[in-house]
């Protein structure tokens, strides 16, 4: 074997052994043996060289119960840090998280009007030099990474349009980049958010997987096949919300099954997640409510039943107020979705909600940052 090709091995056993304690938690040395099949000695020497980086953190392993010489626990190191964004209509969230996948600090910076892609940026620049003076002193930051709800076009992080924000062909990654001087990955949110309930959330353990988020832009979704997430040759993949819904009209399942509507119904101007899901709770005596959610949910169940009957996944999570209609009855909703798909595809079928909840777009975010920067 040449020196190159020797490298070349060392940094993937290097890579792998971070990603197995980001993806998995702290391992101790024996499971990452057990993991990769490498010999301990060679995961001792991996082990040191990812601790002399500052990816990981090493430590003694708690004693109890242990017999013999234990083994000491390999940890993702809360000093690596990614700035996760989620740009919305009515607010900006950006969040640093951690190796270890920990928010150390997040901010939602409220909005009364919609903010250009160059606002956006300026913003990150602004929180990012903040944060740097502050909380994350001492910490190092790789990359950003941006969840947006729009079409993100896979090989610049172009998004070509995001319809509900106004933005079209905006450079979103080179505007990031220069505003905050690190590496910027830019991809779909619910595309990022279904892979962030793949790795860590509902789906986890699923290798077919169909996401549906519903948030104040509307309705995304995300795939994942056979354990790798599907974006189509140019990374738009997965836009269930702009599926008609009436062959007569230009109605649309984002139109039909609509947050504004709902918040109308309740008499709200706006609400985050869990107002929301509160106010559905307290009106649930109100029949002008229980029709809405009702309309919405069997117009819901049929789109997801479609796409049941085309991917065949072992699970549908729903994030956002897509799974607060779901909540209403799950048993319910589940019926109505088996009465609408073939029978053989919703066989073993489970809807789950988002269990990462209001976490999800922003891991979503990190996870793409981490990945792009050749950090895992």
């Amino acid at each position: 074997m040449t020196d190159a090709s020797a490298d070349g091995v060392r940094a993937r056993n290097l890579a792998r052994v971070l990603r197995l304690v980001h993806i998995g938690g702290a391992q101790s040395r024996a499971q990452l043996t057990a993991a990769t099949g490498l010999n301990r000695s060679t995961i001792a020497d991996l082990v040191a060289e990812l601790v002399s980086d500052g990816w990981v953190v090493e430590r003694e392993p708690d004693p109890v119960g242990r017999v013999g010489r234990p083994s000491p626990v390999v940890a993702a190191s809360s000093k690596t840090v990614v700035i996760a964004v989620n740009p919305e209509i009515d607010a900006v969230e950006i969040a640093a998280i951690d190796l270890a996948r920990t928010i150390a600090v997040r901010e939602r910076v409220e909005s009364s009007t919609l903010l250009t892609a160059e606002g956006v940026a300026e913003l990150v620049a602004e929180v990012v030099d903040r944060w740097r003076a502050g909380p994350l002193d001492g910490s190092r930051l790789v990359a950003v990474g941006v969840a947006v709800p729009g079409l993100v076009r896979a090989a610049d992080g172009l998004v070509r349009n995001a319809p509900h924000l106004g933005w079209i062909d905006a450079p979103v990654r080179a505007l990031v980049a220069e505003a905050t001087g690190l590496p910027v990955a830019v991809g779909n949110d619910a595309s990022l958010g279904a892979l962030a309930e793949h790795l860590f959330g509902a789906a986890q353990g699923a290798d077919d997987v169909v996401y549906l988020n519903g948030g104040p832009s509307g309705i995304g979704g995300g795939i994942i096949v056979h354990g790798s997430p599907v974006g189509g040759v140019g990374g738009y993949a997965g836009e269930f919300g702009q599926n008609r819904v009436d062959t007569d009209s230009a109605t649309v399942l984002e139109d039909a099954v609509s947050r504004a509507r709902l918040l109308e119904v309740l008499g709200l101007a706006s609400a985050d997640d869990a107002a929301l899901a509160d106010a559905l709770a307290a009106a649930s005596d109100d029949d002008s409510v229980r029709e809405e959610c009702d309309r919405q949910r069997g117009v819901l169940a049929q789109a997801i039943a479609d796409a049941v009957n085309i991917l065949n996944p072992s699970v549908v999570v729903l994030g956002g107020f897509l799974a607060q209609l779901e909540e209403l009855d799950p048993e319910g909703f589940a019926d109505a979705v088996a009465g609408c798909a073939m029978a053989e595809n919703a066989e073993g079928l489970r809807i789950l909600p988002a269990s990462l909840a209001a976490d999800r777009l922003l891991l979503g975010a990190a996870e793409h940052a981490f990945t792009s920067a050749g950090v895992i």
